[in-house]
């Protein structure tokens, strides 16, 4: 996840976690041939028919590169000079290259290798600045943000309330599951996420762990998307007043009700809790990326959950995605009206992953709020 914020009272503590497995895949094919791609940078989706081919090589070698417990993803890129080529996230540089570790090339298709650490969740528990105040409402959203009741174990933790969505005609926050409804045990505060439940800003990472330092703007749907489905998302109803109507997000602005398919090489940008606005670009696509996911703030291991078809966003040193920006959204990086690509919610030291919007949307038959 690009995981939320907890705290331990007046200090911070991010409790991170990432374990590197992967599916199992379909039979080898023939080894395809290379061809020079004659697309434009533009038209890398994977619709593009070179993607496609590629990420048919990635999909039957992935499950033997994850067997390998420095490898934490695999995905479909380009080499600098415009070729379809299969990426490997690594934890480390240490991963030696041909006969015996990362191979050189799959079926003739060259292979990246990209160092990004450990992958995980970008909920926090350190508090930082700035997107993390709290507003007068109607608030805007690329804002500090959780569930009311999410401290347990001596923390608290906080994430990003990301952007505005219609679901049979009520106006809904949309954040990561994470962030909103992961508490699913009665441990360490006596409380399960439940339906109905007050969603604050700022989050109680933010606003010293006490709830009521902070604003109620929305109630909790519980839905679930995790362990058994392919996005890391969740919903809050908003409360009449409470939010700008026209889904406006810090330092963005309001969205288009359209959204895009995300292609290698799109430029791109989000607002979230902890980093801001930041810009970057798209430079991987299909990712297969495994995350362990707690059962509440600072609690036990709840499950791990692989992801597949996932956006690979570039984030060198954690600039673009940190702790407690998940559940922020990722859109076109244009000035008016900018379409979403997806819902980010985890990272490493070099890259950002969310679930391409389209698959979140249809999980809660949901429309972007904008014009």
């Amino acid at each position: 996840m690009n995981r939320r914020l907890r705290s331990a009272g007046i200090f911070g503590l991010v409790l991170l976690l990432l374990v590197a497995l992967i599916i199992g895949c379909s039979e080898k094919q023939s080894a395809p041939t290379s061809p020079q791609p004659s697309a434009r940078a533009d038209e890398w989706t994977l619709d593009n028919p070179l993607f496609k081919t590629a990420i048919a090589v990635q999909e039957q070698n992935t499950p033997a590169l994850m067997k390998n417990s420095e490898v934490v993803g695999t995905a479909v890129t380009l080499t600098e000079d415009g070729q379809p080529a299969i990426m490997v996230l690594v934890k480390s540089a240490a991963l030696q290259r041909g006969p015996g570790g990362i191979p050189l090339t799959l079926e003739n298709l060259p292979v990246v290798v990209e160092v990004t650490g450990v992958i995980r969740p970008m909920k926090t528990t350190t508090p930082t600045a700035d997107h993390k105040a709290k507003q007068t409402p109607p608030i805007q959203l690329g804002t500090s943000g959780g569930w009311r009741y999410d401290s347990a174990n001596g923390y608290c933790c906080g994430g990003t309330l990301g952007s505005l969505i219609n679901i049979g005609g009520k106006q809904f926050i949309l954040s990561n599951y994470h962030v909103l409804e992961a508490d699913i045990v009665a441990g360490g505060n006596s409380r399960v996420a439940t339906t109905g439940d007050p969603v604050v800003q700022p989050g109680l990472i933010d606003i010293g762990c006490v709830a009521s330092n902070g604003q109620d703007v929305a109630k909790l749907l519980v839905k679930h998307s995790l362990p058994n489905n392919n996005v890391d998302a969740a919903v809050a109803e908003v409360i009449p007043g409470m939010v700008a109507t026209n889904g406006a997000i810090l330092e963005i602005g309001a969205l288009s009700t359209s959204t895009v398919t995300a292609k290698v090489g799109q430029l791109v940008k989000k607002s979230g809790r902890t980093t801001g606005l930041t810009r970057s670009k798209v430079s991987a696509l299909n990712a297969t990326i495994s995350v362990a996911y707690d059962n509440e703030c600072a609690g036990g291991a709840a499950f791990t959950k692989t992801f597949t078809g996932q956006i690979v966003i570039a984030n060198k040193s954690s600039k673009f995605l940190n702790s407690g920006d998940s559940g922020s959204l990722l859109v076109e990086d244009i000035s008016t009206n900018p379409k979403a690509v997806g819902l980010l919610f985890a990272g490493g030291s070099s890259t950002a992953i969310a679930n391409p919007i389209g698959q979140v949307l249809t999980f809660f038959g949901a429309t972007m709020v904008g014009n």
